[in-house]
């Protein structure tokens, strides 16, 4: 039985269906954000600058350590809603329970390999002396609700399968309140800077996850959660990893350039990493909504290959490319008008803002292009392919990206240059996702299939 969150993906209007996936995807991940964006606010307000900065120094290393695993979740919405779309009962529930244990293994995982490395990676990319004390301890403090966060993340992965983006937003909701007030009680009552927003980032992510693990856990679904019957089913598990392990791979890849790119930053001080900070705050938020737009392409493409539909999937790229491309267009361009005024929440020092500012101006003005490149990505993945999406993004967003680095920024050293990396790389990808998609295309008319392949 279809529950009244659920949206049909294989039939109906398209671009109403996409809209009513995307809306409580866009503020879901927005939300998010909050949690993170609360922290600097916080900090920036009523503590430092450099509070502000020793957070914002961890944010390449967080998503370089964690999105290996994340990316396995992205395996686990694929083979969900392929499953779900060929209406295949026993495989839904085999993916249900096997994406939950897996989930808590990565969390556990993190925790151990990542409190002892912490000080050295930090130390790795240049952090600067000064901020070095503060951001292993934000860090360590966080990493400590990563199963939290890795349930969380494949749970609401789960739930957008089936088309459900409603109820992982109403968990979300009462995370972000729960974190906003506490990272205020935390730093004004007791003041515990640092630590205090970490702690309350750490105490939200378990509220969020225990509330879409009860959601999962309501008799009377498809993909109901039986914790007994946790397990990891191999076939299952073994094509949650033919998808998510190159899109983990894929991420970890893109953490890499994006570290390097901090490091860079990193060199022109402490100054200009809060100002940065600051900017790419603001980018995240326009960043994440056009990530539920990609969210959209990539499990709309994967239901109505399940259901055998595949003359849709070249309208699904259509209305998602230009649905992504408004969505960037618009709040990029405001990020730019609105660039000072925006800063200015977080964070009052004056020297810091022209930091940010420039920034904005380069980044976001071109961001719809990140857009382009993630939709098309998406699709692609979606038909399932796996391995060539991941070596078209690692060749064109990272690897030029580093080669950028080391040659064109090598030689003008200068954060403009840094930042130009971005806009040049999303253009080199995007056209290479667009070619991949017409020969996939193209085969999968030819054989008449309608299965996951690992091309």
């Amino acid at each position: 039985m279809r529950h009244s969150s659920e949206i049909d993906m294989c039939s109906g209007p398209l671009v109403g269906n996409l809209l009513r996936f995307s809306l409580p995807l866009m503020a879901s991940g927005i939300l998010q954000l909050l949690f993170n964006a609360a922290d600097i606010i916080v900090l920036g307000q009523f503590a430092s600058s450099s509070a502000m900065a020793a957070v914002g120094a961890t944010s390449s290393l967080n998503s370089l350590m964690v999105n290996l695993f994340l990316g396995l979740s992205i395996g686990c919405s694929v083979v969900m809603a392929h499953s779900y779309g060929a209406q295949d009962w026993r495989r839904v529930q085999d993916t249900v329970h096997t994406a939950i244990l897996l989930a808590l293994f990565c969390g556990a995982a993190l925790i151990l390999l990542g409190l002892p490395l912490l000080p050295v990676l930090l130390g790795w990319m240049d952090t600067p002396a000064d901020l070095m004390d503060q951001s292993v301890l934000y860090m360590r403090i966080v990493f400590l609700g990563m199963p939290a966060m890795m349930a969380y993340d494949f749970g609401a992965g789960i739930l957008r399968a089936i088309g459900d983006t409603r109820r992982p937003l109403f968990f979300l909701t009462a995370a972000g309140i729960t974190n906003a007030c506490l990272n205020v009680f935390f730093v004004l009552v007791f003041h515990m800077d640092v630590a205090g927003v970490a702690l309350a980032t750490s105490i939200s992510q378990y509220l969020s996850a225990g509330l879409i693990l009860r959601c999962l856990a309501r008799p009377g679904t498809r993909y109901q959660l039986h914790p007994r019957q946790l397990r990891l089913h191999k076939a299952t598990l073994l094509q949650i990893l033919r998808v998510g392990l190159p899109a983990g791979i894929q991420s970890v890849v893109f953490s890499v350039s994006n570290v390097l790119i901090q490091s860079s930053i990193n060199s022109f001080g402490t100054l200009a990493v809060a100002g940065s900070t600051a900017a790419a705050n603001i980018e995240n938020f326009v960043y994440t909504a056009m990530e539920s737009v990609y969210q959209a392409a990539l499990n709309f493409t994967s239901q109505n290959i399940g259901a055998g539909k595949k003359e849709r999937v070249p309208l699904i790229l259509r209305d998602c490319l230009l649905l992504v491309a408004v969505i960037g267009a618009i709040l990029g361009g405001l990020a730019v008008l609105f660039g000072r005024q925006l800063l200015s929440i977080y964070t009052s020092d004056p020297q810091v803002l022209p930091y940010g500012i420039d920034r904005i101006h380069v980044v976001c003005l071109t961001y719809l292009l990140c857009g382009l490149m993630d939709v098309a990505c998406g699709v692609v993945r979606g038909m399932g392919a796996a391995v060539t999406p991941t070596v078209v993004s690692l060749t064109g967003a990272c690897g030029l990206r580093i080669v950028w680095i080391f040659t064109v920024f090598g030689s003008m050293h200068s954060l403009f240059v840094l930042y130009l990396s971005y806009p040049v790389t999303w253009i080199v990808t995007f056209t290479m996702h667009m070619v991949c998609f017409v020969w996939f295309y193209r085969r999968l008319r030819r054989s008449g299939a309608a299965t996951l392949h690992t091309a």
